[in-house]
């Protein structure tokens, strides 16, 4: 058996050291359910915002005056959304889905709106993507916030 040299012994114990410090998935996934948590009990506080039994929070920022749509109900509509640190991840203009195929948060939380409605919504993790994020994107246990234009409602 061949021994290691001074100098690969000590980079061997840096590597292995290195590696022992970078945080693991799961302490990345607990600091964000941390600060996610710790978002969202402050922001509910603001002026303006409110919340729903399952713990969405969401701003009226325009009224709306048509139709509520349905979880079965297929909407278009103008999106921006980002994590609580204000990156962006995603935004759309004109984009029609069905509701009940997107995270449970905006299927929630358009059915709050009329047609023409500008809404802030607050979305907590286990809304969201939960433990599992959304690739590299949206790191696990994240709280996301999107503003969303109802446009119209296809019944």
């Amino acid at each position: 058996m061949k021994k290691l040299g001074f100098f690969a012994r000590a980079s061997a114990l840096v590597i292995l050291g290195l590696s022992a410090c970078t945080p693991s998935p799961s302490a990345d996934a607990e600091r964000h359910k941390r600060e996610s948590l710790k978002f969202l009990i402050e922001n509910e506080k603001k002026p303006g915002i409110a919340s729903t039994s399952s713990g969405l929070q969401y701003q009226v920022l325009n009224d709306g005056n048509g139709i509520s749509p349905k979880a079965t109900d297929t909407v278009l509509v103008n999106y921006r959304g980002c994590l609580i640190s204000g990156q962006e991840f995603d935004s759309g203009e004109n984009v029609k889905f069905p509701l009940d195929g997107v995270i449970r948060g905006w299927t929630e939380g358009l059915q709050l709106m009329k047609e023409g409605a500008k809404y802030r919504f607050f979305v907590p993790p286990e809304l969201a993507y939960g433990e599992r994020g959304a690739g590299r994107v949206i790191p696990p246990n994240s709280a996301l916030i999107f503003e969303v234009e109802l446009i119209k409602v296809n019944p």
